[in-house]
């Protein structure tokens, strides 16, 4: 499968107008553009009205076909910014086939000065916008634009979602006719959410007959400037001579919404907990992160260098589409950390090492955009890294290391969050509408939401004691940067890898040992460790070689990741194993069948786990995934992918294996 992106390939006026070359049509009107938006989308879906209805914690979805400049969305985020409650929130998602360059975007936006507060914060934040779903969240959370990255047709029948209002805004129809057909108007409909408005600036006849077909009741009203009329519409419903859609399925329905207080107990202090606790507290929840150490990131996300290394496929796995999304949003999070103490985007280089690499290597390449990842010969590669290498490879310019205490600080430090150490949960029990998390029989904290973050220790609750998680122990060795050394430039790896400096420091690693159950380092781990830099680079070794590389004397660190049988991170809500085995028994004889009946939830309770050494690539977004499922949001990844993380896959696998 190849994921191929284009930027969007530009000429500029003398007022410094953007056109696009490929569809030889303008982005806006060269009159009226601020205020032909306002009055075609804003006003012919009034949000004005709409917005200042949103209750405390309301939300409101806008959908869109044809991100462009930007300007629909910042106008309307202006909009949101001025009436709707404090507490509510603005989801807005907008397909893009061809995303500007942020040189381009920020070229384009400066023609608007009055939207100045809002452009300037999207522009600090455009960063990693590949192909896929790519989550951008503004205004302190409250906030959230996906930008589905790639064709429409391609995009829209993967996203999740309820939209409230329709923007239809791609290029004309007679330059752009793919982005106007009934396909694409049957991917709305099956969006909508019951009387989700819609607006456009074309009157076509054939595109208000196809929206009306498709089931919306479209009108012609007056236009605005040289626009003698436009298109405005509410969803009715979807015709009953629609083709039917895909059967869902209950098992990876989303439960009711929890009613009542916004409180939630985060277990686990670890990078999976705090993304989580961070996402729901941006929406306004109240959260108790509990951890039993004395501090966050004690276990697995203690790492003093983590890298930001893209494990990708050229076929499309679930996987692969999660960690590309899971990379930017990571990505745009380290923006708000400093730069060289906490992380840096040095580069990742993955030597080509073998033959059998080499060709992996070559299909990546191939298949993913350069910007992500790109192909450099030895020569190139070892100029960059700044280091003798043997070998050239796969580059990905912006990825990194980070500090992965410092990205669980960050995100611990949300105003709504309450950090409690040194509260080990040994039990979980309901009572009356709360989980109380237990220790004997002393309650830590109650709420009516639970996530467990606790990598695999969220096995000791029977209610996820049978996840298939296990634990790898991974040692890594901490060197002392010499004058020499710290001409290395950018992360390398190989079957190891070995970071730039951070405060005086190399992080080199790291081993994999599935039977030591010991944490203490061991001078057979660094020497371990010692050999894979060798594999990487013998001139680094000798720049390092001014101190001590006796591995009876080296420092290090040791822990536990926790990944699951397929490799993808466990998250989502999780059911009563017994009643789900007994409601979906029919699936045990014939796999193909859908019974519709309701999963038997463990209402408030959730899980977020599993994600080996991905850990700072998922993580973040797993929380963002959480808080969509809880808060009946749209989903931050292709449902296929959600549902491929989706706890219950386990046991649906368990019952389908018994044919």
């Amino acid at each position: 499968m190849t994921i191929e992106m284009t930027n969007a390939q530009l000429d500029w006026d003398d007022q410094g107008r953007p056109h696009s070359r490929l569809f030889d049509d303008v982005y806006f009107s060269d009159k009226s553009g601020l205020e032909e938006t306002r009055y075609v989308f804003i006003e012919q879906n009034a949000l004005r009205e709409r917005f200042s209805a949103l209750p405390a914690n309301g939300h409101m979805v806008i959908g869109e076909t044809g991100f462009g400049t930007g300007l629909n969305f910042l106008c309307a985020w202006q909009l949101f910014d001025e009436m709707a409650h404090p507490q509510a929130r603005l989801h807005f998602i907008s397909v893009e086939k061809y995303p500007l360059t942020r040189d381009d975007l920020q070229r384009a936006l400066a023609l608007w000065p009055d939207l100045a507060p809002y452009s300037e914060q999207l522009l600090a934040c455009y960063f990693a916008i590949h192909p896929g779903f790519q989550t951008l969240s503004l205004a302190n959370g409250r906030v959230t634009l996906t930008l589905l990255i790639g064709d429409a047709l391609e995009q829209l029948p993967h996203l999740d979602a309820q939209v409230d209002a329709w923007f239809l805004d791609g290029f004309a129809p007679a330059k752009n006719p793919d982005m106007w057909t009934p396909e694409l108007f049957a991917q709305l409909a099956r969006l909508a959410a019951p009387q989700s408005t819609l607006s456009t600036f074309t009157s076509t006849g054939w595109v208000r007959r196809a929206l009306n077909d498709a089931g919306f009741k479209m009108r012609r009203t007056p236009g605005i400037g040289h626009k003698w009329e436009i298109l405005r519409g509410v969803f009715l419903g979807i015709p009953e001579t629609a083709s039917p859609g895909e059967t869902s399925k209950p098992w990876y329905a989303r439960p009711s919404a929890l009613t009542g207080p916004r409180t939630a107990l985060v277990i686990g202090g670890g990078l999976s907990g705090c993304a989580s606790a961070n996402s729901l507290a941006r929406r306004g929840w109240q959260v108790v992160l509990l951890e039993r150490h004395e501090r966050l990131a004690k276990e697995a996300s203690g790492n003093p260098q983590g890298v930001l290394y893209l494990k990708l496929s050229a076929h499309g796995t679930a996987l692969s589409q999660m960690i590309v999304c899971g990379f930017g949003y990571t990505r745009r999070v380290l923006e708000h950390l400093q730069r060289g103490r906490d992380w840096d985007d040095c580069g990742v280089l993955q030597l080509g090492f073998n033959a059998k690499e080499a060709e992996r290597q070559a299909q990546l390449a191939a298949a993913f955009p350069s910007a992500l990842v790109h192909l450099l010969d030895q020569p190139h590669a070892q100029t960059l890294a700044g280091v003798e290498l043997a070998h050239g490879g796969l580059f990905y310019p912006e990825g990194g290391w980070v500090h992965p205490p410092a990205l669980c600080q960050f995100q611990a430090l949300h105003p709504n969050i309450r950090v409690v150490t040194h509260q080990d949960v040994l039990q979980l029990n309901k009572v009356g509408g709360l989980w109380q998390a237990c220790q004997g029989e002393t309650v830590l904290a109650s709420a009516p939401l639970v996530i467990l973050a606790g990598a695999a220790e969220v096995k000791r609750f029977p209610a996820s004691s049978g996840l298939p998680l296990k634990r790898i122990r991974g040692q890594i060795t901490q060197l002392v940067e010499t004058p020499r050394s710290s001409a290395l430039k950018t992360v390398v790896c190989a079957e190891g890898y070995v970071a730039p400096g951070r405060l005086g420091e190399h992080t080199v690693g790291a081993s994999f040992d599935f039977h030591n159950e010991d944490l203490t380092t061991t001078p057979e781990g660094h020497q371990g460790n010692l050999d894979l830099l060798a594999d990487i680079s013998p001139d680094l070794v000798q720049r390092l070689a001014e101190q001590d590389l006796n591995p009876q004397n080296l420092q290090g660190w040791a822990a536990f990741r926790c990944t699951s049988p397929d490799y993808l991170p466990i998250v989502g809500p999780l059911a009563d194993t017994t009643a789900f085995a007994h409601a979906y028994a029919a699936l045990g004889k014939d796999a193909r069948q859908v019974p519709q009946v309701q999963c038997p939830w463990l209402e408030g309770l959730y899980v977020n786990s599993g994600h080996g050494s991905r850990g700072l690539i998922t993580a973040p977004l797993s929380g963002e995934l959480l808080a969509a499922w809880i808060n009946n949001e749209p989903l931050p990844l292709p449902r296929a992918v959600a549902e491929a993380c989706h706890p219950n896959r386990f046991a649906l696998r368990a019952l389908i294996r018994r044919l």
